[in-house]
């Protein structure tokens, strides 16, 4: 008798855990899926609407607040994509991901190309994040490297491919990316570093500002390294080889 009430006590007890296990199963994925609901509803409020700041943005403004004797108050104005000259968002997408047009956020062949380099080890780690994978880190994600962060901002970057057009994601993209230190957005970087208007930037302003995208903060355009300058040559030979600004009217 004993014996049957032992049984019959495990069994509840498994049945119990069961139970608990399926409602925690239930609330992840009741969790997982408003999170992915929200996601979507604030990238489509934002298909349209300019941005007001980033991550990035966020946090560069948040350091000047907290230590302003050492970090400045990010510069960041939004401007539309009728007043971006072509040449300027070809030149960055010659300098960051020529094949932009084509993929669906993750550029496969240069994902194989970063893995096997990276598994050789016979030089510094090598990235493979397209445009829209780094639309995605610098509106929601932070800078440090990590396979978290890789693997979030992969998935973030397929939701930007389903929700915005190629255009919308370029004109994001340019208006909240880093050109210099605590500068964001190419009309700030124009009027900054260059003294002028966006719209009047030349194709050689254009891929100098799109040369210092690996490494902003350091970078100067006013006074460039020989490494500056050949990168910039690089873009602008880049620029006549994808067809010139005819490669950007398709989008």
């Amino acid at each position: 008798m004993k014996e049957y009430h032992s049984n019959e006590s495990e069994s509840k007890k498994k049945l119990k855990k069961r139970g608990i296990f399926s409602r925690v199963l239930r609330l992840f994925a009741q969790a997982t899926l408003l999170s992915v609901l929200l996601l979507f509803a604030v990238l489509l409020v934002f298909r349209w609407v300019p941005l007001p700041t980033s991550s990035f943005i966020y946090k560069q403004n948040s350091l000047a607040a907290n230590a302003p004797e050492i970090y400045e108050k990010a510069a960041y104005q939004w401007v539309d994509w009728e007043k971006i000259p072509p040449h300027l968002a070809l030149a960055v997408v010659a300098a960051e991901d020529q094949r932009f047009p084509n993929h669906w956020g993750i550029d496969t062949i240069e994902l194989k190309k970063a893995l096997a380099q990276n598994s050789r080890g016979k030089s510094a780690p090598r990235g493979a994040s397209t445009i829209t994978q780094q639309t995605a880190k610098n509106l929601f994600l932070w800078n440090q490297r990590s396979y978290i962060r890789k693997l979030i901002e992969a998935g973030l970057g397929v939701s930007l491919e389903i929700a915005w057009p190629k255009k919308r994601i370029l004109e994001v993209y340019l208006n909240i990316a880093q050109f210099g230190d605590a500068i964001f957005g190419v009309k700030e970087a124009s009027h900054l570093l260059f003294d002028k208007k966006v719209q009047d930037l030349s194709m050689e302003e254009s891929a100098m500002l799109a040369a210092v995208l690996p490494k902003p903060a350091i970078s100067n355009v006013n006074d460039p390294s020989p490494a500056l300058v050949k990168r910039q040559k690089w873009i602008l030979k880049q620029m006549k080889q994808l067809g010139g600004t005819d490669y950007i009217r398709k989008l």
